[in-house]
């Protein structure tokens, strides 16, 4: 038996080897037990005594590396929901309310204004038997994934298809004048993705893309200060500069009162936690244990596991 302390409105990593016990305690018991309580989760949590403190909370979220969507349909755009305000705002223009033209109107996803071609999808499937299936360019559209009436409704110049044609670092000038849209496409800039376009298909984005895609949505919604993230292993297969970006991201969500509990072996991560939950002592039937709960000074002086020894190493280094 082992009981866990998490200290809200703080970073908190939970560490340790492989098979540790780190998955089980949070994915499979804190994080179902939550779920249940806010959202009704089905998934039941792994045996439990009790857990105190769940009224300082108001919702639970995990963030993981997992696509936005699977189909080239999803992008940045749809997932933040700022392209829902760019569809009201083309609504709103003289042009369209001439046509008669509503936010639907400007959607790719329903009939109207969309090419009817690929469906709105900008492309056509080609599927290919045992293999991947083959995006081609829609020979209708060319890929702006709308019909032409749809595209004569421009706002300074721009039609909706070029809009979604944008970097996030163009669209946040071209919008700067409308704080609905601005605020979103700020906070995706934020964290570092100011490079790719609005409506990049959610299937080309890498791991980390998608995961910071998901927290800039986060950050862009109205904060209560009682929220729960959960990350696991948050910083698998990116750059040093990007991990630098996402503890910027995880440390401003703390920052409002929020707390972020991270599964983590990195130790750029590890070194920068407000507290640290190291379980061990091995994997399999040795782990299980939690060793320590502290911050990383204090677990640096421990001579307990094996994650103390190498947070000394790596704090020394820093002094």
């Amino acid at each position: 038996n082992v009981t866990a302390l998490f200290p809200l409105g703080k970073l908190i990593c939970v560490t340790g080897v492989s098979g540790s016990g780190k998955s089980t305690l949070i994915n499979e018991t804190l994080y179902p037990v939550l779920s249940k309580h806010f959202y009704r989760s089905v998934k039941r949590p792994l045996p439990y005594k009790s857990i105190i403190g769940i009224e300082n909370l108001d919702k639970v979220i995990e963030v993981n590396q997992a696509p936005l969507g699977r189909t080239p349909r999803s992008n940045p755009a749809t997932y933040t929901g700022v392209f829902t305000d760019i569809r009201k705002l083309f609504e709103s223009l003289p042009e369209a309310k001439i046509r008669g033209y509503k936010a639907g109107r400007f959607s790719f996803n329903v009939k109207g204004g969309r090419c009817e071609t690929c469906r709105g999808a900008g492309v056509k499937t080609i599927e290919m038997n045992f293999l991947p299936d083959v995006f081609v360019t829609c020979d209708e559209c060319y890929g702006k994934r709308y019909n032409r009436e749809t595209l004569e409704v421009r706002f300074k110049g721009k039609s909706i298809s070029n809009v979604l044609d944008m970097t996030i670092n163009e669209a946040a000038d071209f919008f700067s004048a409308i704080p609905s849209i601005y605020i979103k496409l700020k906070t995706l800039q934020d964290v570092g993705l100011g490079y790719i376009s609005l409506g990049q298909p959610s299937t080309t984005l890498s791991g980390g893309e998608s995961q910071r895609i998901k927290l800039a949505s986060e950050l862009s919604k109205k904060d209560t200060g009682k929220t729960l993230y959960i990350l696991d292993e948050p910083t698998t297969g990116l750059h040093f500069e990007d991990i630098n970006v996402l503890l910027g991201v995880l440390n401003s969500l703390v920052d409002k009162g929020n707390t972020v509990i991270v599964i983590e072996h990195n130790m750029d991560v590890i070194k920068t936690a407000d507290y640290i939950i190291d379980l061990g002592l091995e994997g399999g039937k040795r782990g299980g244990e939690i060793l320590f709960q502290g911050t990383p000074e204090e677990l640096a002086n421990q001579n307990l596991g094996h994650t103390a020894p190498f947070l000394k190493k790596e704090l020394d280094q820093g002094l």
